[in-house]
């Protein structure tokens, strides 16, 4: 009799618990736009943050409740983004692409180290141990961190050491820029052609003992540029991307190429007077 009683009991608190979780169910229930799973799978699924969300799934909302628009996503194709505006029926919005930019071009052709480390091939350990041993304290170290976190494939290192930004594949995600101990990454409008490739503070031609291509601080590209384009600031020049920089008037007179043109693909191209780099080994102390 009492294995009958304990069995009920059980059975009874069994259908009382599922009753109570229907209830539950039903009362908390958070309706979800059925929508949102339709733009989701529209979406490249890079999950970069390039559009200013976590993720590919709560842009995919922002995008169902009028938050953002589609044009924000730069990672999809031109198709991709006006298929989404179609479908949710709201204009396509623009955004201009972004992306990583290095302010270095110190490779082992051009630039000395002045002491060797050994241990582990990080940048980020590198930098722990007097600065990582390069003759420019603010150069790029070469140990390829961001080569390493970039999770789409849009950097390489190149034959001497430098991170090279592939910016068709670039989606602007930001983690280069955080795994550079030197803080020579920056996320930039692409329309951004004018640009220094130096982050050396000092002034003088002392630097080019370091570096051949370190910007010595001799103020030409402020000269030369039209008016409030180009100020200097701690040495080095500043470009006030809120002014028509659409010209190469500034990189004509740099001695060094520190600061550059940067072509549809991301190469630099340097103005008629700056030196000539045509070493292909390494750079070695005394070696101008």
């Amino acid at each position: 009799m009492s294995v009958i009683v304990a069995i009920a009991a059980l059975g009874g608190l069994t259908l009382l618990l599922a009753l109570m979780l229907i209830i539950a169910n039903k009362k908390l229930y958070v309706f979800e736009d059925p929508r949102i799973e339709k733009v989701e799978d529209m979406l490249p699924h890079a999950n970069c943050g390039a559009c200013g969300y976590p993720g590919c799934r709560p842009f995919a909302e922002a995008l169902v409740h009028q938050k953002a628009l589609p044009g924000k996503c730069t990672v999809s194709s031109d198709e991709g983004r006006q298929s989404i505006a179609k479908f949710l029926g709201v204009d396509l919005g623009e955004e201009e692409k972004q992306v990583a930019r290095l302010a270095c071009a110190g490779g082992t052709n051009v630039a000395i180290n002045r002491a060797e480390y050994i241990g582990i091939e990080s940048c980020q350990a590198a930098a722990l141990v007097s600065g990582g041993g390069k003759g420019c304290f603010w150069g790029c170290l070469g140990h390829g961190d961001c080569e390493v976190v970039c999770d789409f494939d849009a950097i390489n290192m190149n034959e001497h050491g430098l991170p090279v930004v592939d910016v068709d594949k670039c989606t602007a995600c930001g983690d280069c820029v955080e795994a550079c101990p030197k803080d020579l990454f920056s996320l930039q409008p692409i329309s951004h052609r004018l640009w220094v490739a130096c982050k050396n503070l000092e002034q003088g031609n002392e630097i080019l003992e370091d570096c051949e291509v370190g910007c010595t601080a001799c103020g030409k590209c402020a000269m030369d540029a039209p008016a409030d384009l180009i100020r200097m600031k701690n040495n080095l020049p500043l470009i006030n991307y809120a002014e028509n920089h659409n010209t190469q008037l500034p990189i004509q007179r740099c001695p060094t190429g520190a600061i550059v043109w940067l072509d549809d693909s991301g190469i630099a191209i340097k103005g008629k007077e700056s030196k000539k780099i045509i070493r292909k080994g390494n750079r070695l102390m005394g070696n101008s």
